[in-house]
């Protein structure tokens, strides 16, 4: 078994995205509060972002792309 990457079919908003293999490791982005996060968003007026549409943290290679960012964010 992985830590990397497995799925929670009971969670209760599974599924949260429409996809048929889906990573719940990070159910909450951690590259959030990053703006140059890589992932898909959109800016909101009030300045936050709204990331329902990007699925980078829940797709296969999302661990290692997240966990390289980290390392790499000053």
């Amino acid at each position: 078994m992985s830590y990397r990457f497995f799925t929670n079919k009971e969670c209760e908003y599974y599924p949260c995205h429409d996809f048929e293999r889906i990573n719940c490791l990070f159910c909450f982005c951690p590259l959030y509060c990053l703006a140059e996060c890589g992932g898909t968003f959109k800016l909101l007026e009030n300045g936050r972002k709204d990331c329902s549409k990007c699925i980078l943290p829940h797709t296969e290679n999302g661990y290692d792309y997240i966990i390289n960012k980290l390392q790499h964010t000053n």
